[in-house]
């Protein structure tokens, strides 16, 4: 089996990987399609600690099922329902007995592992096990390029969840990445005043196709005149220019840092290597949120209707052999890998 592996030296395509083997309540599966994420770049870059198989982004097709012995009924007969088909899923892994799974919260699970970044082998392989719990099966109407940005979707969705709409207010997305542009299209949905702000003109012709209001970072005063912002730069100037574009009182949403977690070993003491001057967010009384995963259920939704249009992000798409050289490609907004 073929897959991309993170070692001490670097990215390397693994040819002798060897099949994953399934524990009760797990699944086996083809991957159709993976996308590059900002982790899996991290990642390649060095700035995690984790070592295996990478990604956690994909679509593929549920070939195997090993359901667990104690498993309800209705839970194997949904995932007997999966078999062979196309599925998607969540990243994070959850134990299901700790206080926040029982809370219903299993992306905080205290045990958690999360696929090709901390502590689980990933999806870029021709195989790979992942639980049935964390699957879902794709709709015949999505197609398999839109089906694969199931996951960042839904983190792009759970940032709209973690306010609340009152009036008209005024948003303000930093980042003309691939989150920003997932993200601006979300929030364009609300009855809110929204606008990107990034720093890449090439960019701004996707606004422009889908109606969205666009500036250049430069280009815009710091008046602390926005009532919401959301941080999707993952950097220490993103976080900075959001405190300066949040009035008081308002709220500021950090989609994103630049570092992936490290599996083992100490966090730094920063995620970007210096520190931010927090002051702003205790003088102005600003709610600071962080906002990670979100539900692949409402993801799929969200395609299905078309709310989002997933597609004209695509910079590229390359085969297995050519993703490590893909994977640190610049100006990529979205590469997938075919498999």
């Amino acid at each position: 089996m073929r897959a991309i592996r993170a070692t001490d030296n670097g990215l390397i395509l693994d040819t002798a990987a060897g099949a994953p083997t399934l524990s009760p309540g797990e699944g086996l599966v083809r991957p159709i399609l993976v996308g590059v994420s900002r982790a899996d770049i991290d990642i390649a870059k060095g700035r995690s600690g984790f070592r295996g198989i990478i990604g956690h982004e994909f679509v593929g097709v549920l070939e195997e099922l090993l359901p667990a012995p104690d498993a309800a009924l209705a839970a194997v007969e949904r995932a007997t329902k999966l078999r062979g088909k196309r599925v998607v899923g969540s990243m994070t892994i959850a134990c299901g007995k700790c206080d926040m799974c029982k809370a219903g919260l299993p992306t905080h699970c205290r045990q958690r592992a999360m696929m090709g970044i901390m502590g689980r082998d990933g999806c870029f392989a021709e195989r790979f096990a992942i639980p049935l719990s964390n699957l879902h099966a794709v709709p015949d109407a999505i197609p398999d390029e839109q089906a694969v940005f199931a996951e960042p979707l839904a983190a792009a969705a759970h940032a709209r969840s973690m306010f609340r709409v009152e009036g008209k207010p005024f948003i303000t997305v930093l980042g003309d990445g691939r989150m920003g542009l997932l993200t601006v299209q979300v929030m364009a949905r609300l009855n809110a005043s929204v606008r990107l702000l990034g720093r890449h003109p090439e960019k701004f012709g996707l606004c422009e196709r889908w109606s969205i209001k666009h500036r250049h970072i430069d280009e815009v005063g710091r008046r602390q005149d926005q009532d919401v912002v959301v941080d999707c730069t993952g950097t220490p100037e993103g976080l900075e220019l959001a405190m300066a574009l949040v009035r008081p009182r308002g709220k500021i949403i950090l989609r994103t840092s630049s570092m992936a977690p490290a599996s083992g070993g100490p966090a730094p003491a920063t995620p970007w290597g210096r520190a931010v001057d927090l002051s702003p967010i205790v003088h102005n009384e600003v709610d600071l949120i962080g906002a990670h995963a979100g539900s692949i259920a409402e993801a799929l939704t969200i395609l299905t209707r078309k709310d989002v249009l997933v597609e004209p992000l695509i910079t590229r798409k390359v085969r297995l052999e050519s993703a490590i050289e893909a994977i640190t490609m610049p100006n990529a907004i979205k590469t997938l890998i075919a498999m």
